[in-house]
């Protein structure tokens, strides 16, 4: 009889399972650590600074785990933003759900609300942060704006020149959000955001819709 006793699992199936894929109710939650670390990881060392190795030890778990899930450092990123960015993916229908000579607002309202929220706020200044700094991270995150958040922005408008509207009105709600979260500049870094979203929507909606 062998002394490892008749439940133990032989040598090479514990080698097997360590080396092969994880078990499927395994792999949700091991993905989920794993982008979470990764948003971590970008938003405080940034693209250039931050590795698939160091996301794996806070992940927990091996740096070979991570290329299989998601490849290489780049991929690992496109994958932890798309996450983070879902939120803002939401702003084309504040463009369609309402009057048109009303849309400035409700899209101020709508990105300045995801920048308010705290849950929101981090993980788009580890986007931010990656993208003013390294080309790499600033060409994924400019195909996730231009595919998913503007071209679907500028189908709602039905104008001329409709996707250089969308584009100059995110260039304004995205300068204001740099400024207020990121740089911090003052006065508008403490100015309430009532206050803001009085004086940029009028410009976004000259953006949108202006002759």
């Amino acid at each position: 009889m062998s002394p490892r006793g008749e439940d133990a699992p032989a040598t090479g199936d514990v080698t097997a399972r360590k080396r092969g894929r994880p078990p499927r109710t395994e792999s949700a939650d091991t993905r989920d650590r794993i982008l979470t670390a990764a948003r971590a990881e970008f938003s405080e060392r940034g693209y250039d600074k931050a590795s698939v190795r160091g996301i794996a030890k806070a992940a927990g778990v091996d740096a070979a785990l991570v290329h299989h899930y998601f490849g290489t450092k780049e991929q690992v990123f496109e994958a932890a933003i798309t996450v983070a960015f879902a939120p803002a993916l939401n702003a084309p229908d504040a463009v369609a759900d309402g009057p048109l000579d009303e849309v400035g607002e409700r899209l101020t309202r709508f990105v300045l609300g995801v920048w308010e929220n705290p849950t929101t706020r981090t993980p788009l200044l580890a986007i931010v942060r990656s993208a003013v700094n390294n080309e790499t991270a600033a060409a994924v995150f400019r195909r996730l704006v231009v595919s998913q958040l503007l071209r679907r922005i500028a189908a709602q408008l039905d104008l001329p020149d409709a996707e250089l509207r969308a584009e100059l009105a995110a260039a304004q709600l995205v300068g204001t959000a740099i400024l207020r979260y990121v740089i911090k500049v003052e006065p508008l870094a403490s100015a309430d955001v009532e206050q803001i979203i009085a004086r940029v929507a009028p410009v976004v909606q000259g953006h949108l819709t202006g002759d």
